[in-house]
């Protein structure tokens, strides 16, 4: 990092004004990038917490939902899109609902 982004980055007061240096303003491609990986970070650190909840290990969830294991650890990671209906039938597995809210 360089010492002019350094002392931007030490400039901003807020979290969207971080962003914004560090991402770009919101509709650039890096800064929908970021908003997209964060939001896939989230659901898959949901999903883990809720699959360790039920007690259940990544194989055992992969069964009772018919994917396999290691689609399971990708999502859980992040690293993977999913369908809704998969996610749907995840927390299922696990005995949970899943709603959705538009805003």
């Amino acid at each position: 990092m360089n010492a002019q982004h350094k002392q931007q980055l030490m400039q901003c007061t807020n979290f969207e004004q971080l962003l914004d240096t560090e991402y770009g303003q919101r509709g650039t491609q890096k800064r929908e990038k970021f908003e997209a990986d964060a939001e896939a970070f989230c659901i898959g650190e949901l999903l883990k917490e809720q699959r360790l909840q039920a007690g259940l290990t990544q194989k055992e969830l992969a069964a009772q939902v018919g994917t396999r294991a290691e689609t399971i650890s990708r999502l859980e990671r992040g690293y993977s899109n999913v369908s809704l209906s998969l996610i749907f039938q995840i927390f299922a597995g696990m005995g949970r609902k899943v709603a959705v809210t538009l805003l």
